[in-house]
C-alpha cells in the first residue's frame, strides 16, 4: 500500500511538472496578441470544437490561459491547441471566455490584452460540403465530406477516387437534405460516367434519371420540400468558362434553365415554369412549404445561332431578380409570381435565396451580373427583413472579396457561408451568430484542430 501511495504521488509530481504554468511576473503588453484565425470578439455556439489559434508574435516561448467563470485551462506552445473535452467542460454553463496569451521575449514574459468570446446557444452538430478544386478541372478527385463541429471529425460521404479510372470519372455535386435531418433523406447528383440522382429515403438509396423529352436536363439545383416526398429542381444547360484576363476567372452561365417537381413516390415530375423568355434557377422552399423561392433573368429574343455570341459577349448583361409562388401542397400547384427582389432597377444581381426557419428574413447572394457567384469577387450577402421589408447588406459578413453559398441553422440562430477572403482564391467556410432582431455576430473561420490545416488544404468548401 505504501509503494502504490508513494507510486501515486510521484505521478500527480510528473504531471503537475508537464502541466505549463502562467507566468508570474509578466509585463502587461498593452494590446491584443496577432493571432490566426482572428477568434477575437466572435460568439460562438456553446458546442463548437476548440478555437485552435497560432500565435503570430515573436517569441523563445508562449503560454495560453482560457479564463470562464472558476475554471481555467492552461496549454504552451506558438499553437495554442485546447484538449476537446476540457474546452466542452470550461463552455459548459459560461457564457463569456477570455484567452490571456504569454510571450517570452528576450529572456522576459509579455501578457497580451485578453481576447474574449461570448459563449451562446448551440449549432446543429454536422454540416456537409464539397470539397474541389478551385479551377474545376479535375473533377475524379472531387468528394463529399460530413464534418462534426463538435470536433473535427470529417467523414466522407462520397468520394470519387474510387470510381474514376482512365476511362472514366464522375462529378458529384448538388447535395441536399430534407429538413435539416442528416439521419433521414438526402440527394445528390452523379455527372458523365454512370451518371444520374441519387435519392436516399428510408435507409435505402436509389439513382433516377430525372431527363425526360420535356426539359432541359436532369435535375440540377435541388431543393427538398420540408415534410413532404418532393424535390423542387432546376433544369440548365449550363457552360462553363475560363478567363484570362477578367479578374472574376470562372463563369459558370445558363443558356436555359427552367424549374420542375419531382414525386419521389409516384416518380414522376411535372413543370413549374419553363417560359422561354425567362431562366429559372435556384429553387429554394420557405420554412414551412407553403412557398417556393427562385431566381430568374429576363433574356432577349434571339436566333439560335446568336446565342454563342451573346453568350461571350454579353453574359455581364444577364441579370437575376428573385421571385416567390406560393403552393397549394393538396392539388401540387403553384400560385401567381411575387416579386421579392428586382434587382435589376439597382443594376444588379441577385441568386441563392434562403429564407430563415422563422420565416422572418430572406439571405441572399448579390453581384454585378451572372448567378453563379461563388467565383464573382464583388458577391457579398444581403438580408431581406420579410415582416418590414427592409433590405441591406449584410455587412457584418461580407468582405472585399467573394461571399457566396450560404445556409440557416435549424434554430436559425447561426449563418455559415463561404468566403475567398483569406486569399482570394480558396473559398473556406465562416460561421456567424444571427440573433432574432437580424443582429449579426462577427464570423470566425470553421475551427481545426491545427490552424495550418486552413492554408495547407488546396481545396475549396
Amino acid at each position: 500500500m505504501k509503494i502504490a501511495a508513494y507510486l501515486v504521488a510521484v505521478l500527480a509530481l510528473m504531471l503537475a511538472a508537464c502541466s505549463p504554468s502562467v507566468p508570474a511576473d509578466a509585463t502587461l503588453a498593452g494590446q491584443k496578441p496577432s493571432i490566426y484565425p482572428d477568434y477575437d470578439s466572435v460568439t460562438i455556439p456553446a458546442n463548437i470544437a476548440p478555437l485552435n489559434f497560432d500565435i503570430n508574435e515573436p517569441g523563445e516561448a508562449y503560454v495560453t490561459r482560457l479564463r470562464a467563470g472558476d475554471q481555467e485551462l492552461v496549454v504552451s506552445g506558438k499553437t495554442a491547441q485546447f484538449d476537446i473535452d476540457k474546452w466542452h467542460a470550461l463552455l459548459d454553463g459560461n457564457s463569456h471566455v477570455e484567452a490571456d496569451v504569454f510571450v517570452k521575449r528576450d529572456g522576459k514574459w509579455l501578457q497580451f490584452s485578453p481576447i474574449a468570446f461570448t459563449v451562446a446557444e448551440e449549432i446543429d452538430p454536422y454540416i456537409s460540403y464539397r470539397l474541389i478544386e478551385p479551377s474545376y478541372e479535375n473533377f475524379e478527385v472531387m468528394r463529399i465530406a460530413q464534418r462534426c463541429l463538435e470536433d473535427f471529425d470529417e467523414r466522407d460521404v462520397w468520394n470519387n477516387c474510387p470510381f474514376s479510372g482512365d476511362s472514366a470519372g464522375q462529378c458529384v455535386n448538388c447535395h441536399s437534405y430534407q429538413a435539416y435531418n442528416r439521419d433521414g433523406n438526402m440527394q445528390m447528383h452523379l455527372r458523365v460516367d454512370k451518371g444520374g440522382t441519387v435519392i436516399y429515403r428510408d435507409g435505402k438509396g436509389v439513382k433516377v434519371n430525372l431527363k425526360t423529352p420535356n426539359t432541359i436536363s436532369a435535375g440540377v439545383y435541388p431543393s427538398w420540400h420540408p415534410s413532404l416526398p418532393i424535390i423542387a429542381y432546376s433544369t440548365n444547360d449550363t457552360h462553363q468558362h475560363l478567363h484570362s484576363a477578367d479578374r472574376n476567372k470562372v463563369e459558370v452561365q445558363d443558356a436555359a434553365s427552367d424549374l420542375v417537381l419531382y414525386d419521389c413516390d409516384a416518380n414522376t415530375l411535372q413543370i413549374i415554369a419553363n417560359s422561354p423568355t425567362e431562366w429559372e434557377t435556384f429553387p429554394y422552399w420557405n420554412h414551412d412549404g407553403t412557398a417556393l423561392y427562385y431566381a430568374s433573368a429576363t433574356v432577349p429574343a434571339m436566333h439560335p445561332d446568336s446565342l454563342n455570341v451573346w453568350k461571350t459577349e454579353h453574359y455581364k448583361d444577364l441579370k437575376y431578380n428573385i421571385y416567390r409562388r406560393s403552393f397549394d401542397a393538396r392539388t401540387r400547384t403553384f400560385g401567381p409570381i411575387d416579386t421579392v427582389y428586382y434587382a435589376v432597377a439597382d443594376s444588379c444581381s441577385a441568386t441563392f435565396p434562403r429564407e430563415s426557419p422563422d420565416g422572418r428574413y430572406l439571405l441572399f447572394t448579390r453581384g454585378e451580373y451572372g448567378q453563379f457567384h461563388i467565383w464573382h469577387h464583388d458577391a457579398d450577402l444581403w438580408l431581406k427583413d420579410l415582416q418590414t421589408g427592409e433590405l441591406c447588406p449584410a455587412t457584418a459578413l461580407n468582405s472585399p472579396d467573394t461571399e457566396s453559398y450560404h445556409s440557416f441553422s435549424s434554430t436559425g440562430r447561426w449563418i455559415i457561408f463561404s468566403s475567398r477572403r483569406d486569399d482570394g482564391n480558396y473559398t473556406r467556410l465562416y460561421i456567424a451568430h444571427f440573433a432574432p432582431d437580424g443582429t449579426i455576430g462577427k464570423p470566425f473561420l470553421l475551427p481545426q484542430q491545427t490552424p495550418a490545416h486552413n492554408t495547407e488544404r488546396l481545396l475549396s468548401y
